[in-house]
């Protein structure tokens, strides 16, 4: 457990200052959505008191219903009004194209993608949701930012992480040097270091994935789960929980703070799609984290680190989590 002393803004400040692993405007823009998360934490906190409950009557670029909570919380983040000088432009899975900052300051060297609620259905009962995000550095050479510009593979993300709004605030964070938690203080208003280096078990008994599925899946990844369930009976030899909260945020968080695997494959529902989840923003961020940790994140076939995406809102197939379990199923795939 790390002194409750350091705040996220002094963790970053000696990151810069000791390690030389952030920039300065990177540590600025790394600090504007911190400050986003927590505005967003405050709506959510409101729930029904705030309005922000039920549907929103809209659809997004997915062509998914969207709640009002997911409209709240793109805009806080579209809206953060220090995005000058290190922000260049950014990318929300709820918007169909890029967002270009506006040029009052000189352009910034950045480009942030997130996903500003994951776990949606989840708002009206009260399950913890969450904000991922990704940086990455705008390619040099010309000016002006296009869409094209995003499409990088998550090996070359500069920072990436998620913030969990459930019984406490949480942040989760790495920039390239393992992966740090931080907790909201709400007295304090600062997100205060509670762990550093956090590292995820190579070996598990928990598995989180959607059973209504199952009769949906491929063969490698029925494979698996039917070993996991005989137990140990079967050619495991140990007993496994299932996990599943719908909420990919939660799921990994669950798993980077004590190990797992959580799979969300390929199924048969949407043949012509590779896979459900965005790879821009959701696979590489929490690929790249699960990896800081200790981890591992496939799409059955290749490290998720290494596609090369052709279009913002790209899908793909995930599997992520403790190493080991992860490059059994992978294995099986590559069978």
């Amino acid at each position: 457990m790390a002194s409750r002393t350091i705040s996220l803004t002094r963790y970053l400040v000696e990151q810069q200052r000791i390690d030389g692993l952030i920039p300065g405007q990177l540590r600025l823009l790394l600090e504007v959505v911190a400050r986003a998360c927590k505005r967003i934490s405050q709506a959510v906190n409101k729930g029904a008191v705030g309005d922000i409950l039920g549907a929103a009557g809209s659809e997004n670029v997915q062509g998914e219903m969207q709640k009002k909570l997911d409209i709240i919380a793109n805009e806080v983040l579209i809206e953060a009004n220090e995005w000058g000088g290190h922000l260049a432009a950014m990318a929300s899975e709820e918007m169909e194209g890029i967002y270009v900052v506006p040029n009052r300051y000189p352009q910034g060297e950045y480009l942030l993608l997130f996903d500003p609620l994951d776990g949606s259905s989840n708002i009206d009962v009260n399950v913890s949701i969450g904000t991922i995000f990704s940086v990455l550095k705008k390619p040099e050479g010309h000016p002006g930012v296009t869409e094209e510009d995003f499409l990088q593979p998550g090996s070359r993300q500069v920072a990436a992480g998620y913030c969990v709004y459930g019984p406490q605030t949480t942040l989760v964070l790495t920039v390239g040097d393992g992966v740090a938690e931080f907790t909201l203080d709400r007295e304090q208003g600062s997100f205060i270091l509670v762990q550093e280096n956090m590292r995820i078990p190579e070996d598990t008994r928990e598995f989180a994935i959607n059973m209504s599925n199952m009769r949906h899946w491929a063969p490698p990844v029925k494979r698996y789960i039917d070993e996991c369930l005989a137990g140990k009976d079967g050619p495991r030899g140990k007993d496994f929980n299932m996990r599943w909260i719908a909420s990919m945020v939660a799921d990994v968080h669950r798993i980077i703070t004590r190990g797992g695997i959580f799979m969300y494959p390929w199924d048969k529902r949407e043949p012509e799609k590779p896979g459900k989840l965005r790879l821009m923003y959701e696979a590489n961020p929490m690929g790249w984290l699960i990896e800081q940790a200790g981890g591992a994140a496939t799409n059955g076939m290749q490290r998720i680190l290494d596609i090369q995406p052709t279009k913002l809102h790209e899908r793909v197939s995930v599997i992520l989590g403790s190493k080991n379990e992860v490059e059994r199923v992978t294995s099986y795939h590559r069978q």
